[in-house]
């Protein structure tokens, strides 16, 4: 079974390629619930993905960074949007690379 990023990877890399795939979740941007909106297109492309688990990975993955950085202490470098999973797919996406 995939986690969240392997799965927000995958759809990520399909878009790089697929132009309409990529319209489509740029698309979701505009709704009133983007992040809901963005989950349902990844649904339908078989990827069980619901906004928390996108929300609970970008905590995980910032969480594991930080503990890698001197310890994780209270001393850590704060770290700028390393947790927001979603903002990261979309600024790769933009930038048509991994």
């Amino acid at each position: 079974m995939r986690n969240t990023v392997e799965m927000l990877d995958e759809l990520q890399n399909r878009a790089i390629h697929d132009e309409e795939l990529k319209k489509r979740f740029l698309e979701t941007r505009n709704s009133e619930d983007d992040l809901g909106e963005f989950c349902r297109v990844c649904r339908d492309l078989g990827y069980e993905l619901y906004p928390m688990d996108i929300i609970q990975a970008g905590d995980e993955f910032y969480a594991t960074m930080k503990r890698s950085t001197n310890g994780g202490g209270e001393n850590s470098p704060m770290l700028q949007g390393e947790d927001d999973l979603y903002g990261m797919f979309f600024a790769s996406l933009e930038q048509g690379r991994q």
